[in-house]
């Protein structure tokens, strides 16, 4: 009976270990995790989860920062600029996908994304259509630029003069971002119908979409789920791995745009303009896109830029905790946990002779403000995240709670193993005894 029970347990170990093993190198219920998670992550017509990328069921926020001018005279006068940051306006944002197309081997998925912004009162400092924020005028500064068009010198400085055009105007936060009436770019449509005669940060952008989108559907690997490679034909910006997070208890993997993507390196030469006339790191010149308005990308409070850009104006203060532009992902099911993509809208300027509006201003990038749209998995679909990862971590565990019972098992047979052993040199000894004694 005992020594039944000693081969029994050596064989049970034995079969345990090796089925461990085979399990670990078949990845058996790995890939019937994997198998589970793609049936549901990936992009197919039809499926909840399509429905749900379509129409985004989590709140996305925008919320708007403004830099109020505080000594325009100063300025003029060739000081220092001090501007304070007032904010943020919060917008909710109500998005749709449209123009959905399938590529023709299902791995990409093309659709332009519709945005509508409803303001949150409860989440802003204000009210948009009273609080009134002086900065820069950037449509004078815009027509400035245009001077160099032909037969527009003459008469844009003729429409300046006219209207007693000054560097710095007060208007409302509505007004700034929605757009208002502008009296010179109204006269300039007159002659050139393709400049509209409105102007805003944001005009024309609520309620439309902005641009192609072409996503991946995660055919090929449900971790590319929803990950966008093109925008209006151009490559999407990419983003490198930063740091573990956690968000609402799940584990996340952190990935942030690089500052190399505003560096001032052969990658971003053209947006030097002139050619060979860039900037700086930290910076980028994307008036070609802005119907040639001297429009200056970078992150909030010139994070990540070189540090003159910082030091020209006084109020900027550059945080990674809250200028960074990252996004979370689960590293589990490649569901995004939370997300922020954080710019900062600023306008070349400097002192020109020809044009007295512009006194004895410093050569500066001048901030206008900056925005950051966000994104928060809430405690419901988290908590129904966690269980889903529960209960996978569980069914990837299995193989090695086979191993831990058959290394148990083994400990269990080396035990009796040296008992019996044990057992047999105490009944020689005996056998032995009497015969000494003789």
């Amino acid at each position: 009976m005992g020594r039944c029970c000693y081969y029994a347990v050596g064989t049970l170990s034995l079969l345990l270990l090796v089925t461990s093993v085979t399990l670990l190198v078949a990845r058996v219920f790995q890939k019937a995790v994997d198998q589970a998670i793609e049936k549901n992550i990936v992009l197919r017509n039809g499926s909840e989860t399509f429905n749900s990328w379509k129409k985004p069921p989590l709140p996305v926020y925008t919320q708007f920062y403004f830099f109020n001018v505080t000594n325009p005279e100063e300025i003029l006068s060739g000081e220092i600029p001090r501007v304070e940051e007032v904010g943020p306006y919060t917008y909710r944002e109500l998005r749709n996908k449209a123009d959905i197309q399938f590529g023709d081997n299902g791995t990409t998925i093309s659709a332009v994304s519709n945005k509508a912004y409803v303001f949150e009162r409860d989440k802003s400092v204000g009210d948009p259509k009273i609080d009134l924020l002086r900065t820069l005028n950037i449509p004078a500064l815009t027509a400035i630029e245009w001077t160099h068009l032909p037969l527009l010198r003459d008469f844009i400085e003729l429409l300046l003069k006219a209207y007693h055009q000054k560097l710095f105007v007060t208007h409302t936060v509505d007004e700034l971002l929605w757009g208002y009436k502008d009296e010179i770019l109204s006269l300039i449509n007159i002659f050139k119908p393709k400049i509209s005669p409105y102007f805003g940060l944001f005009y024309g952008k609520n309620g439309t979409n902005d641009g192609d989108y072409v996503f991946l559907t995660g055919e090929d690997n449900y971790l590319n789920f929803s990950k966008i490679v093109e925008w209006n034909g151009k490559s999407s910006v990419h983003i490198t791995f930063s740091d573990f997070e956690r968000v609402q208890g799940l584990p996340a993997l952190r990935y942030e745009v690089p500052a190399e993507i505003l560096a001032n390196t052969s990658d971003n030469a053209g947006f030097c303009i002139p050619k060979g006339n860039c900037l700086g790191s930290g910076v980028l010149n994307v008036s070609v896109c802005k119907n040639g308005a001297p429009i200056i990308m970078s992150f909030p409070h010139f994070y990540q830029a070189d540090d003159k850009f910082v030091s020209a104006i006084d109020g900027m203060r550059p945080s990674k905790d809250h200028h960074q532009a990252f996004v979370d992902i689960n590293p589990l099911t490649g569901v995004i946990l939370r997300a922020a993509k954080r710019f900062q809208i600023n306008v070349y300027v400097r002192k020109l002779d020809d044009f007295i509006e512009t006194g004895n201003i410093r050569t500066l990038i001048f901030p206008v403000m900056y925005f950051n749209e966000s994104v928060l998995i809430d405690e419901e679909t988290a908590s129904r995240l966690k269980s889903v990862v529960s209960t996978t971590l569980v069914i990837t565990s299995i193989p090695y709670i086979i191993m831990a019972l058959g290394v148990l098992f083994g400990l269990i047979f080396t035990w009796l193993a040296c008992k019996g052993q044990g057992s047999m040199d105490e009944g020689t000894a005996d056998e032995r005894a009497p015969l000494i004694r003789t």
